[in-house]
């Protein structure tokens, strides 16, 4: 085993490059701009501060101005170029998955565009899986949904564990359809919103009573495996559910379909 040179007496050893990274600074710039970026404090089109004066703005070194800009970069927020420095980009350059985008993106967003376009998005994922877990789940799986809506029956009262058990019976069927990156791409989706009060909304028992009554639909034609029915009662379900939440501004026309 080969040993690194002795340090002299009372010397302590240098760590090395990557410890030395000041990673938590980076993050905490990189979040600030991205907030700033998305409420509009720097425009599309217009150009970041110099490095400077962005070292001096943040009070941090140079070295995490630059890897604050090497993330934003990736994130599709900014672009570099020769002569005119770091410019923003459109927002429909941006990377909208990416989790600080997203999550500035929702709280800027006055008219729940970009909420309805998330349960748009789920819903077409989770109606697809639910099709094919109606041909494929097996008898243990769509005991276990039965029982998972007859334990919701009994937790109308208590939203919070209710809601636990929501999202597991939407995760097996997910799972059940053996769609990973659908499946992927929902759960990604709602861990950015899934405790925001824009997005959860009202949470009274009358709610969970409506919206069990949707999760049984769907148990049932996945029981009775009848994928046309289970894909349509899953569209159903979430786009009653979502609109009972909503609340805010009266138009959902980008809910129809």
């Amino acid at each position: 085993m080969t040993t690194s040179r002795a340090e002299p007496a009372g010397h302590a050893v240098a760590p090395p490059e990557w410890a030395r990274r000041p990673t938590n600074l980076a993050k905490a710039v990189t979040a600030e701009l991205v907030e700033r970026i998305v409420r509009g404090l720097h425009p599309p089109g217009s150009p970041l501060p110099p490095e400077p004066a962005l070292c001096e703005m943040f009070s941090v070194s140079r070295t995490v101005i630059r890897e604050a800009m090497k993330v934003l970069q990736e994130k599709g927020l900014v672009q570099v170029r020769q002569g005119s420095g770091t410019i923003v980009t459109p927002p429909t350059r941006w990377n909208i998955l990416d989790e600080l985008v997203l999550a500035a993106t929702i709280a800027e967003d006055d008219t729940l565009s970009v909420l309805d376009d998330l349960v748009v998005t789920r819903r077409l994922l989770e109606s697809d899986m639910a099709n094919v877990a109606a041909r494929l789940a097996d008898e243990a799986t769509v005991e276990r949904l039965g029982a998972t809506v007859a334990r919701m029956d009994e937790l109308v009262n208590d939203h919070v564990t209710y809601e636990e058990h929501d999202r597991a019976f939407h995760d097996m069927i997910m799972e059940a359809s053996g769609n990973r990156i659908a499946r992927g791409v929902v759960k990604a989706l709602e861990s950015q919103v899934i405790h925001t009060a824009r997005y959860v909304g009202r949470t009274d028992r009358t709610l969970c009573i409506a919206s069990n009554l949707g999760h049984r639909r769907v148990y049932e034609r996945i029981a009775a495996r009848d994928p046309e029915g289970a894909a349509a009662a899953m569209f159903t379900h979430i786009t009653d559910a979502w609109l009972v939440r909503r609340g805010g501004p009266s138009d959902a026309a980008r809910l129809q379909r």
